[in-house]
């Protein structure tokens, strides 16, 4: 080939060379510059989304202030349609579970309390009682003898006639024929190996505590919660009194022992107890709904609910768990916590020189008189449990003076006294 050919050719391969390269460069500035718009265009629409709320119908934006506060100020009131919401509790629940073998007793206006017969009681009956306690999972009832119970529980029975809600078709007996009551277990809650942040803790893990979930709000650990059911959590109401109160901004994450703020479950209802005082302190219960029921393993599995009269007493180890501060003015543990502490006698958490009258009958004390081990911020509305049979939710994280001082244990809600607005809720929102 003559020479100037081979330089044309060189030539043509040299421009060739360098519109690929200039074409390269292009597409990587033009990649680059959508990637920046991109980011730009999602740290604004974040902005936005914490400054504004649009309303859709009306194609306006409203303050974020404005929303759930009472007043619709969209067109069709979206600004008040995903908002906590608080219920007064029903004056007396139908059904109850009273003591550690958990007998069964209904509640009829013209008879009082009653303890059930086993005479023709059926499996039909147990799924009925059970779904009337907001369980549907693996409801069991077992028959136990009359000479066995309390004398408070052989005052009164009922019996079963006909199938339907059964507090309204129950017959009033003297006593039983068969010789024996029922007592209900309503689903595999509490079974896990608890041992010995919660002040003075100790590292744990979600497999041990299994009801223990973190409540995040726009992402990031706010409150404890313990889970109940398939979709049910009990947590405190303050968790939601001050700007927390769009559903929107909250997932519930289960089944992990390191705080993490990944696969959380969005949430369909949060419900506060309507006698809530913010001042003191008193009826510090709330209720959440997941969007969705959870599957059981493992790490994830309810915690039972007491029942009445469960016989504790002054000095019985409970046992608090969660990822708050490890000391006071501390910081957010990244490992799920757990720390015995001990009932403390009502008479003595009341003395003036301790809590005085801001200690009402729907709290309880637990912890150490010489401080050391304590719940602490971060541990708000997480569990405090007790191990009859089963782990029981006693009591929810509520207040104290500082975290682990001496003479100052930890106020928790009781969650004995709250159970007649735990079943209202379960039964009329599930």
């Amino acid at each position: 080939m003559p020479q100037h050919q081979k330089r044309q050719v060189t030539v043509a391969r040299r421009d060739q060379g360098a519109r690929k390269k200039m074409t390269l460069i292009t597409v990587c500035c033009v990649l680059v510059t959508l990637g920046i718009l991109a980011v730009g265009a999602y740290f604004i629409w974040c902005l936005v989304n914490s400054k504004l709320f649009f309303c859709s119908q009306s194609l306006k934006f409203i303050p974020v202030t404005m929303v759930c506060d009472g007043k619709a100020d969209c067109a069709g009131g979206k600004d008040e349609l995903t908002c906590v919401s608080s219920k007064p509790a029903n004056a007396t629940f139908p059904v109850r579970l009273v003591g550690e073998s958990m007998v069964l007793q209904v509640f009829r206006v013209e008879a009082g309390w009653s303890t059930v017969c086993a005479d023709d009681w059926g499996l039909s009956d147990t799924r009925s009682a059970c779904q009337h306690l907001g369980y549907t999972l693996n409801p069991k009832s077992d028959r136990l003898d009359i000479t066995s119970l309390h004398h408070s529980l052989g005052e009164s029975f009922s019996a079963v006639r006909t199938e339907g809600l059964l507090h309204t078709v129950l017959i009033s007996r003297q006593t039983c024929i068969s010789g024996s009551v029922i007592a209900l277990s309503c689903s595999d809650c509490g079974d896990a190996v608890g041992q010995d942040r919660v002040v003075g803790g100790s590292d744990t893990t979600i497999e041990e505590w299994p009801w223990q979930a973190s409540l995040q709000k726009d992402k990031q650990h706010v409150c404890g919660g313990s889970l109940v059911s398939l979709t049910w959590l009990i947590t405190a109401a303050h968790c939601f009194s001050r700007d927390g109160k769009d559903l929107n901004l909250w997932q519930v994450v289960l089944g992990r022992t390191h705080l993490m703020s990944t696969g959380g479950i969005s949430v369909a209802a949060i419900i506060i107890n309507k006698d809530y005082n913010g001042f003191t302190h008193d009826y510090d219960i709330a209720m959440l709904k997941l969007t969705r029921p959870v599957t059981t393993g493992d790490t994830l599995r309810p915690v039972c609910l007491p029942p009445h009269s469960l016989p504790l007493k002054a000095g019985d180890s409970l046992v608090v768990t969660g990822w708050g501060f490890q000391q006071e003015k501390g910081r957010i543990s990244s490992i799920l916590q757990s720390a015995t502490v001990s009932l403390i006698d009502r008479k003595v958490c009341s003395r003036p020189s301790i809590y005085g009258p801001s200690l009402t009958p729907r709290m309880l004390c637990a912890g150490n008189m010489e401080g050391k081990v304590d719940a602490c911020q971060g541990d708000s509305g997480g569990p405090l449990v007790f191990l009859s049979k089963s782990w029981q939710l006693v009591g929810v994280v509520s207040w104290g003076v500082g975290c682990a001082r001496p003479g100052n244990p930890g106020v928790y809600c009781s969650v004995e006294q709250q159970l007649n607005w735990i079943y209202s809720i379960m039964e009329k929102y599930s």
